[in-house]
């Protein structure tokens, strides 16, 4: 049997797999190599596992990679594909993001049979999620709307809004988009009206530290716009403290030689949002995101946040 080039580790959802697919393709023709030739490991996680409970309440993040974490280490996998929004704000030491796919459209999208749009659905209608940030960012708009725990693989989330399972579901336009399910989107949501979560739309590839040799392999596919935009967005993120209990989006994006953040921080039943806004050099993406967060922490009332962000 032919050694393997490269092993990607990878959660075995659907969307995990169109990820992983991708950049498999994007090395093999990097490279100029087969892509049969780049194998792809399944690892299934705690957080696959959990279905009845948000993330907030099972423990956070880190449910879907420590076990991805773990075969890394062990030298199972070279390289691991993670959703961006996905992973903690500090990963294991040992373990590094080396960079970033080209990023995909950010923005969220609203799949419904009652209406085309969140002003349009009925008094008291159900909206299903598992993101607090969503949660709050539609009970802003709408305190009637009534939001149940929906958690499982896109298929299912679209199939129960478009059923009247649910009355509506928001979901991120960038993992329909990769599933080819665009057509189903009902409406695609601002950026301006709902600030999309940290690293939303992006593709985030971790290795061990000081594995040159995949640091190589991936460099040639790596974006640097996405990755100085991820670097200021998680910086702000990390200053909050943020986890999933805590509704907070966060956006960078790069115009020329300069980096403009904006943020924000909600209560979770909506009720008050505290934003804002930085900007700077490339360069300075990390300081600029740290210093949003800390403008902002600053701001923000007793309650919000956890004790220990505070």
């Amino acid at each position: 049997m032919t050694t393997p080039w490269l092993k990607i580790g990878t959660r075995g959802s659907p969307l995990a797999m169109a990820q992983t697919h991708e950049t498999r393709r994007r090395l093999a023709h990097a490279h100029g190599i087969e892509a049969e030739r780049i194998e792809i490991v399944v690892i299934r996680t705690t957080g696959d596992s959990i279905q009845d409970r948000s993330l907030g309440e099972s423990g956070g993040k880190g449910l879907f990679t420590k076990e991805i974490d773990a075969a890394q280490f062990a030298g199972e996998v070279d390289i691991a594909v993670h959703s961006s929004k996905d992973l903690p704000t500090v990963l294991p030491e040992g373990i590094e993001i080396a960079g970033f796919l080209p990023r995909e459209d950010v923005r969220d999208a609203l799949i419904s049979a009652k209406s085309k749009t969140i002003a349009g659905l009925p008094h008291g209608a159900v909206l299903g999620t598992a993101s607090l940030r969503r949660q709050a960012q539609v009970q802003r708009l709408r305190p009637d709307i009534k939001v149940t725990l929906l958690r499982g693989n896109v298929e299912t989330r679209l199939r129960k809004a478009e059923t009247g399972e649910i009355d509506a579901t928001l979901l991120a336009l960038a993992g329909i988009k990769r599933l080819g399910l665009d057509h189903r989107v009902t409406a695609i949501l601002e950026i301006d009206d709902f600030l999309p979560a940290v690293g939303q739309g992006a593709i985030a590839i971790t290795i061990l530290s000081g594995d040159a040799k995949s640091r190589a392999a991936l460099a040639p596919i790596l974006d640097a716009g996405t990755g100085y935009a991820l670097i200021a967005e998680r910086a702000f993120l990390r200053e909050l403290d943020g986890s999933c209990k805590t509704p907070i989006a966060g956006h960078a994006r790069v115009h020329g030689e300069t980096i403009k953040l904006s943020g924000q921080v909600l209560r979770s039943d909506g009720s008050e949002a505290f934003e804002i806004y930085d900007e700077g050099p490339l360069a300075e993406a990390a300081a600029i995101g740290a210093r949003a967060g800390r403008a902002l922490l600053a701001r923000l009332p007793a309650g919000i946040l956890p004790v220990k962000a505070r």
